[in-house]
């Protein structure tokens, strides 16, 4: 098994930590906070590093970067410079030129770049994906995901915070990157958005729109597709069992005019499982196997081409 170390043990960091130790593919940490960096690397039995001894040809051939966001791109190009396959936590850049520059470096020397999009791994939103695939819903015409809590000012307006995984989530459904999009914003509590809405039409002809707020006073974390014979709604908010919602809605013309049938929910059944551990499972299968991530560098710079776009400061 490929042996890899993680570069940023903060509050997420440390879940990488964790999850490759517990696969046996942790071999170093590395953190500017020495006192974190050493009671980890005391906890874990792996030598806590600088980050240049890391990116010395001797040193670990892979790497995870969880890093504060500003970082990624500039050692996340670093490391690619330097040989390193890597996994980066999202967004691999903070504009569209940075996550260019790190998919060509990527391609140029031949090395693994993936972005850490962990929702595309949850095993709800995978059953989600076979269901479509499989025709449970006809076929799919939109997508509504929304994304709506209380907190999270980080430096970074709503967009940039909490729109990542919801684009990557879209696009793995919609099944294509040729879109255009277009996107309403407001400040209301904070000196940067703290609402949003975003609307994306595919070249296929799906369409999707993402809710975003940071300011409501309750949590919804709801993934829905529309189909012509049905609709699936995975919501990571409610307990085992019932995350994966299927309705038999359906629309239809009819003398002039539109019939619908509300048909009562049906909960789906999916396999158990960590996220986070099957994306770094995935990562060590394409370092093993040199096979194209599932979040692969295309999809990263396109997440940061539409952030950026959808940024007041475009």
């Amino acid at each position: 098994m490929s042996k890899v170390a993680v570069v940023g043990c903060g509050q997420w960091g440390r879940n990488h930590v964790r999850t490759l130790a517990s696969l046996g593919a942790l071999c170093a940490i590395s953190d500017t906070d020495e006192a974190r960096a050493a009671s980890l690397s005391a906890e874990y039995g792996v030598p806590a590093m600088p980050l240049d001894a890391l990116l010395e040809p001797g040193g670990p051939g892979a790497l995870v970067l969880a890093l504060p966001p500003r970082l990624h791109a500039p050692i996340g190009q670093r490391a690619l410079a330097a040989g390193k396959d890597l996994l980066i936590e999202k967004p691999i850049a903070l504009n569209a030129r940075d996550a260019e520059r790190s998919v060509a470096l990527a391609r140029e020397h031949k090395r693994i770049l993936m972005v850490g999009h962990v929702l595309r791994f949850h095993p709800v939103f995978e059953e989600m994906g076979r269901q479509i695939a499989a025709g449970r819903i006809g076929a799919l015409r939109h997508i509504v995901a929304t994304r709506l809590g209380l907190g999270r000012f980080l430096g970074m307006d709503v967009v940039w915070d909490l729109a990542p995984h919801d684009l990557s989530l879209v696009l793995d459904l919609a099944g294509s990157h040729d879109v255009r999009m277009e996107t309403m914003r407001q400040t209301v509590l904070s000196d940067e958005t703290d609402v949003a809405d975003m609307r994306l039409r595919f070249a296929n002809g799906i369409s999707a729109e993402i809710h975003l707020s940071r300011i409501s006073p309750f949590r919804d974390r709801r993934l829905s597709a529309i189909g012509t014979q049905g609709m699936l709604t995975f919501d990571d908010l409610q307990p085992e069992g019932r995350k994966l919602a299927f309705y038999a809605h359906r629309v239809w013309p009819q003398d002039g005019v539109y019939a619908f049938e509300d048909a009562a929910v049906e909960y789906l059944s999916a396999p158990g499982g960590m996220p986070l551990e099957a994306e770094a499972r995935h990562f060590l299968d394409c370092i093993a196997t040199r096979a194209e991530p599932r979040t692969g560098p295309d999809e990263a710079a396109l997440v940061v081409k539409l952030l950026e776009a959808a940024s007041p400061r475009a």
